[in-house]
Protein backbone atom coordinates (compact mmCIF):
# COMPACT_ATOMS: atom_id res chain seq x y z
CA UNK A 1 0.00 0.00 0.00
CA UNK A 2 1.10 3.48 -1.29
CA UNK A 3 2.80 5.51 2.24
CA UNK A 4 2.98 8.58 -0.51
CA UNK A 5 1.56 11.36 1.84
CA UNK A 6 3.92 10.12 4.84
CA UNK A 7 6.26 11.27 2.97
CA UNK A 8 4.38 14.48 1.45
CA UNK A 9 4.29 15.30 5.18
CA UNK A 10 8.19 14.66 5.29
CA UNK A 11 8.57 17.07 2.48
CA UNK A 12 10.03 14.39 0.59
CA UNK A 13 7.07 14.45 -2.12
CA UNK A 14 4.75 17.67 -3.31
CA UNK A 15 1.42 17.47 -4.20
CA UNK A 16 0.03 19.39 -7.60
CA UNK A 17 3.19 20.96 -8.48
CA UNK A 18 3.29 22.69 -12.22
CA UNK A 19 5.36 20.83 -14.93
CA UNK A 20 5.04 23.69 -17.60
CA UNK A 21 7.74 25.66 -16.53
CA UNK A 22 10.14 22.70 -16.47
CA UNK A 23 9.75 21.99 -19.69
CA UNK A 24 10.79 24.04 -23.05
CA UNK A 25 7.10 24.23 -24.18
CA UNK A 26 6.71 26.38 -20.57
CA UNK A 27 2.79 24.80 -20.47
CA UNK A 28 1.10 22.24 -19.14
CA UNK A 29 -0.31 21.09 -16.13
CA UNK A 30 0.86 19.46 -12.76
CA UNK A 31 1.93 16.39 -11.33
CA UNK A 32 -0.12 14.78 -8.98
CA UNK A 33 2.84 14.32 -6.93
CA UNK A 34 6.44 15.60 -7.53
CA UNK A 35 9.62 14.70 -5.89
CA UNK A 36 13.51 15.45 -6.74
CA UNK A 37 15.49 12.92 -5.40
CA UNK A 38 19.41 13.65 -4.59
CA UNK A 39 20.42 10.25 -3.31
CA UNK A 40 20.04 6.50 -4.42
CA UNK A 41 18.43 6.16 -0.88
CA UNK A 42 15.75 9.13 -1.07
CA UNK A 43 15.35 7.62 -4.46
CA UNK A 44 14.67 3.77 -3.57
CA UNK A 45 12.20 5.44 -0.20
CA UNK A 46 10.31 7.22 -3.09
CA UNK A 47 10.03 4.54 -4.90
CA UNK A 48 8.89 2.47 -2.28
CA UNK A 49 6.54 4.75 -1.02
CA UNK A 50 4.74 5.28 -5.06
CA UNK A 51 4.56 1.29 -5.63
CA UNK A 52 1.19 1.19 -6.73
CA UNK A 53 1.43 4.71 -8.55
CA UNK A 54 2.73 5.61 -12.11
CA UNK A 55 6.13 6.63 -12.19
CA UNK A 56 7.49 9.32 -14.60
CA UNK A 57 10.65 10.89 -14.87
CA UNK A 58 11.08 14.37 -15.73
CA UNK A 59 14.60 15.15 -17.23
CA UNK A 60 15.25 18.61 -18.95
CA UNK A 61 11.74 18.60 -20.31
CA UNK A 62 12.87 19.70 -23.95
CA UNK A 63 11.46 17.06 -25.85
CA UNK A 64 7.71 16.70 -23.74
CA UNK A 65 4.65 18.13 -24.33
CA UNK A 66 2.16 17.90 -20.76
CA UNK A 67 -1.20 18.47 -20.94
CA UNK A 68 -3.59 20.91 -19.66
CA UNK A 69 -5.03 18.13 -17.12
CA UNK A 70 -1.57 17.39 -16.07
CA UNK A 71 -0.08 13.92 -14.72
CA UNK A 72 -1.47 11.41 -12.67
CA UNK A 73 0.98 9.24 -9.98
CA UNK A 74 4.55 10.33 -9.21
CA UNK A 75 6.78 12.64 -11.08
CA UNK A 76 10.51 12.34 -10.28
CA UNK A 77 13.38 14.47 -11.16
CA UNK A 78 16.91 13.19 -10.63
CA UNK A 79 19.26 15.72 -8.95
CA UNK A 80 22.12 15.72 -6.27
CA UNK A 81 24.69 12.54 -6.70
CA UNK A 82 22.30 12.31 -10.18
CA UNK A 83 23.52 15.00 -11.42
CA UNK A 84 27.56 14.86 -10.74
CA UNK A 85 30.23 14.24 -13.53
CA UNK A 86 33.77 12.26 -13.30
CA UNK A 87 35.96 12.55 -16.23
CA UNK A 88 38.67 9.68 -16.74
CA UNK A 89 41.36 9.05 -18.84
CA UNK A 90 39.11 7.49 -21.58
CA UNK A 91 36.07 7.56 -20.54
CA UNK A 92 33.18 9.87 -18.97
CA UNK A 93 30.51 9.01 -15.57
CA UNK A 94 27.71 10.73 -15.78
CA UNK A 95 24.53 10.96 -13.99
CA UNK A 96 21.04 10.41 -15.49
CA UNK A 97 20.16 14.20 -14.83
CA UNK A 98 23.55 15.85 -16.51
CA UNK A 99 22.87 18.27 -19.13
CA UNK A 100 23.94 17.01 -22.02
CA UNK A 101 25.29 20.59 -23.20
CA UNK A 102 27.38 20.41 -19.64
CA UNK A 103 28.64 17.13 -20.23
CA UNK A 104 29.78 17.93 -23.53
CA UNK A 105 31.95 20.87 -22.30
CA UNK A 106 33.11 19.30 -19.21
CA UNK A 107 34.48 16.25 -21.35
CA UNK A 108 36.01 19.14 -23.87
CA UNK A 109 37.35 20.86 -21.44
CA UNK A 110 39.65 17.74 -19.91
CA UNK A 111 40.65 17.10 -23.52
CA UNK A 112 38.18 14.47 -23.55
CA UNK A 113 37.29 14.26 -27.03
CA UNK A 114 33.75 12.65 -28.78
CA UNK A 115 31.48 14.20 -26.71
CA UNK A 116 30.85 17.63 -28.89
CA UNK A 117 27.80 16.63 -30.62
CA UNK A 118 25.77 17.03 -27.52
CA UNK A 119 26.28 20.66 -27.25
CA UNK A 120 23.46 20.30 -29.56
CA UNK A 121 21.27 18.20 -27.90
CA UNK A 122 19.30 19.99 -24.92
CA UNK A 123 18.15 17.11 -22.91
CA UNK A 124 19.76 14.85 -20.29
CA UNK A 125 22.06 11.82 -20.13
CA UNK A 126 18.54 9.72 -18.82
CA UNK A 127 16.77 11.16 -21.77
CA UNK A 128 19.82 10.74 -24.13
CA UNK A 129 19.69 7.04 -23.27
CA UNK A 130 16.26 6.30 -23.73
CA UNK A 131 15.92 8.13 -26.74
CA UNK A 132 19.59 7.19 -28.79
CA UNK A 133 19.65 10.97 -28.69
CA UNK A 134 22.31 12.53 -31.38
CA UNK A 135 22.73 15.03 -33.77
CA UNK A 136 25.12 15.57 -36.93
CA UNK A 137 25.29 12.38 -37.80
CA UNK A 138 26.00 10.81 -34.14
CA UNK A 139 24.33 9.21 -31.83
CA UNK A 140 24.46 8.12 -28.01
CA UNK A 141 24.95 4.59 -29.05
CA UNK A 142 27.92 5.36 -31.14
CA UNK A 143 29.75 6.93 -27.49
CA UNK A 144 27.89 5.16 -24.45
CA UNK A 145 29.77 2.00 -23.47
CA UNK A 146 27.20 1.28 -20.95
CA UNK A 147 24.33 2.47 -18.58
CA UNK A 148 23.27 1.61 -14.69
CA UNK A 149 19.19 0.75 -15.38
CA UNK A 150 17.13 0.92 -12.56
CA UNK A 151 13.92 -1.16 -12.66
CA UNK A 152 10.94 0.75 -10.63
CA UNK A 153 8.94 -2.23 -9.88
CA UNK A 154 11.69 -4.95 -8.33
CA UNK A 155 14.58 -2.36 -7.30
CA UNK A 156 17.23 -4.14 -9.42
CA UNK A 157 19.54 -2.23 -10.98
CA UNK A 158 21.66 -3.63 -13.94
CA UNK A 159 24.35 -1.85 -16.34
CA UNK A 160 23.08 -2.24 -19.85
CA UNK A 161 25.72 -1.92 -22.85
CA UNK A 162 24.32 -0.03 -26.20
CA UNK A 163 23.71 -3.94 -27.99
CA UNK A 164 21.53 -4.97 -25.03
CA UNK A 165 19.45 -1.28 -24.86
CA UNK A 166 18.73 -2.45 -28.72
CA UNK A 167 19.39 1.43 -29.42
CA UNK A 168 18.33 2.66 -32.84
CA UNK A 169 16.95 5.60 -34.55
CA UNK A 170 15.48 7.65 -31.21
CA UNK A 171 14.64 4.24 -30.04
CA UNK A 172 15.57 1.92 -26.68
CA UNK A 173 14.04 -1.28 -25.30
CA UNK A 174 13.50 0.58 -21.84
CA UNK A 175 10.37 0.09 -20.33
CA UNK A 176 7.61 2.12 -18.16
CA UNK A 177 9.31 0.89 -15.34
CA UNK A 178 12.59 1.79 -16.11
CA UNK A 179 14.92 4.63 -14.51
CA UNK A 180 18.55 5.10 -16.45
CA UNK A 181 20.60 6.44 -12.88
CA UNK A 182 23.44 7.20 -15.05
CA UNK A 183 25.98 5.95 -17.95
CA UNK A 184 29.52 5.85 -18.59
CA UNK A 185 30.61 7.50 -22.19
CA UNK A 186 33.66 6.53 -24.29
CA UNK A 187 35.96 9.08 -25.10
CA UNK A 188 39.34 9.54 -26.74
CA UNK A 189 42.23 11.99 -26.06
CA UNK A 190 42.14 14.64 -28.05
CA UNK A 191 43.01 19.03 -28.46
CA UNK A 192 41.06 21.26 -26.42
CA UNK A 193 40.86 23.63 -28.83
CA UNK A 194 39.58 21.55 -31.71
CA UNK A 195 36.94 20.45 -29.57
CA UNK A 196 35.68 23.68 -28.60
CA UNK A 197 35.80 24.36 -32.06
CA UNK A 198 33.36 21.69 -33.12
CA UNK A 199 31.17 22.90 -30.02
CA UNK A 200 30.73 26.30 -31.83
CA UNK A 201 30.02 25.12 -35.17
CA UNK A 202 27.26 23.13 -33.50
CA UNK A 203 25.94 25.65 -31.76
CA UNK A 204 26.26 27.89 -35.03
CA UNK A 205 24.27 25.26 -37.28
CA UNK A 206 21.98 25.56 -34.78
CA UNK A 207 21.63 29.21 -34.64
CA UNK A 208 21.19 29.28 -38.41
CA UNK A 209 18.42 26.37 -39.48
CA UNK A 210 16.69 26.36 -35.91
CA UNK A 211 14.17 28.80 -34.56
CA UNK A 212 15.77 30.87 -31.49
CA UNK A 213 13.98 32.53 -28.87
CA UNK A 214 10.80 30.75 -29.24
CA UNK A 215 9.21 27.92 -26.74
CA UNK A 216 9.54 24.52 -28.44
CA UNK A 217 10.76 20.75 -27.74
CA UNK A 218 13.06 20.94 -30.81
CA UNK A 219 12.79 18.36 -33.93
CA UNK A 220 7.99 17.09 -33.63
CA UNK A 221 8.44 13.70 -35.97
CA UNK A 222 11.38 11.86 -36.60
CA UNK A 223 12.89 11.22 -40.37
CA UNK A 224 11.55 8.71 -42.12
CA UNK A 225 13.59 6.42 -43.70
CA UNK A 226 15.70 8.22 -46.64
CA UNK A 227 13.57 11.41 -46.36
CA UNK A 228 13.13 14.21 -43.77
CA UNK A 229 10.64 15.12 -41.91
CA UNK A 230 10.80 18.65 -41.98
CA UNK A 231 11.11 18.68 -45.72
CA UNK A 232 7.92 16.72 -45.76
CA UNK A 233 6.09 19.42 -43.67
CA UNK A 234 7.88 22.14 -46.06
CA UNK A 235 6.49 20.60 -49.14
CA UNK A 236 3.12 20.18 -47.73
CA UNK A 237 2.36 23.62 -47.82
CA UNK A 238 1.98 23.49 -43.90
CA UNK A 239 5.06 26.40 -42.43
CA UNK A 240 3.08 28.93 -40.35
CA UNK A 241 0.10 27.11 -40.10
CA UNK A 242 -1.35 27.71 -36.54
CA UNK A 243 -3.65 26.18 -34.13
CA UNK A 244 -4.61 28.64 -31.63
CA UNK A 245 -1.36 30.01 -30.05
CA UNK A 246 0.26 27.08 -31.80
CA UNK A 247 2.70 27.52 -35.29
CA UNK A 248 4.54 25.06 -37.48
CA UNK A 249 8.01 27.40 -37.38
CA UNK A 250 8.63 29.07 -40.76
CA UNK A 251 12.05 28.59 -40.18
CA UNK A 252 12.15 24.96 -39.97
CA UNK A 253 8.71 23.34 -40.36
CA UNK A 254 9.25 19.98 -37.98
CA UNK A 255 9.38 22.76 -35.07
CA UNK A 256 6.28 23.91 -33.62
CA UNK A 257 6.58 26.74 -31.51
CA UNK A 258 4.38 27.81 -28.70
CA UNK A 259 2.86 31.68 -27.74
CA UNK A 260 2.46 32.59 -24.65
CA UNK A 261 -1.46 32.25 -25.22
CA UNK A 262 -0.77 28.43 -26.52
CA UNK A 263 -2.34 25.64 -25.04
CA UNK A 264 -1.02 22.49 -24.62
CA UNK A 265 -3.89 21.12 -26.63
CA UNK A 266 -3.49 23.43 -29.50
CA UNK A 267 -0.12 21.96 -29.78
CA UNK A 268 -1.49 18.27 -29.76
CA UNK A 269 -3.55 18.88 -32.43
CA UNK A 270 -1.46 21.17 -34.80
CA UNK A 271 0.64 17.61 -34.69
CA UNK A 272 -2.05 15.57 -35.40
CA UNK A 273 -3.19 17.85 -38.15
CA UNK A 274 0.63 17.86 -39.79
CA UNK A 275 0.42 13.91 -39.76
CA UNK A 276 -2.69 13.76 -41.01
CA UNK A 277 -1.48 16.25 -44.03
CA UNK A 278 1.45 14.57 -44.83
CA UNK A 279 -0.07 11.49 -44.82
CA UNK A 280 -2.81 12.21 -47.19
CA UNK A 281 -0.15 13.91 -49.39
CA UNK A 282 2.45 11.47 -49.27
CA UNK A 283 1.40 8.37 -47.91
CA UNK A 284 4.40 8.65 -45.50
CA UNK A 285 3.41 8.30 -41.74
CA UNK A 286 5.28 10.77 -39.04
CA UNK A 287 5.78 9.51 -35.78
CA UNK A 288 6.28 11.92 -32.92
CA UNK A 289 9.43 12.28 -31.52
CA UNK A 290 8.50 14.27 -28.63
CA UNK A 291 6.90 12.67 -25.91
CA UNK A 292 2.70 13.85 -24.77
CA UNK A 293 1.43 12.75 -21.97
CA UNK A 294 -1.91 13.04 -19.83
CA UNK A 295 -3.60 13.32 -23.03
CA UNK A 296 -6.40 10.99 -23.65
CA UNK A 297 -4.72 9.29 -26.49
CA UNK A 298 -0.59 9.42 -27.66
CA UNK A 299 0.38 11.59 -30.58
Amino acid sequence: MSNIPDLVSAGLIQPQVALGPMTTYKIGGNAEYFATVNTRAELDRVLTAGVATPITVLGRGSNLLVATGGVAGLVLRLGGVFSEIEVRTDAVHAGAGVSLPVLARTATKEGNRGLEFFVGVPGSVGGAVRMNAGCHGVETRDVLDKALVLDAATGAAVERGATDLELSYRHSNLGVTDIVLSAVFLTTDGDVDEGEQVMRDVTAWRRKHQPGGTHNAGSVFKNPPGDSAGRLIDSAGLKGLRVGGASVSTRHANFIEASEQATPEDVYRLIEIVRTRVADEFGVELIPEIICIGFEEPA
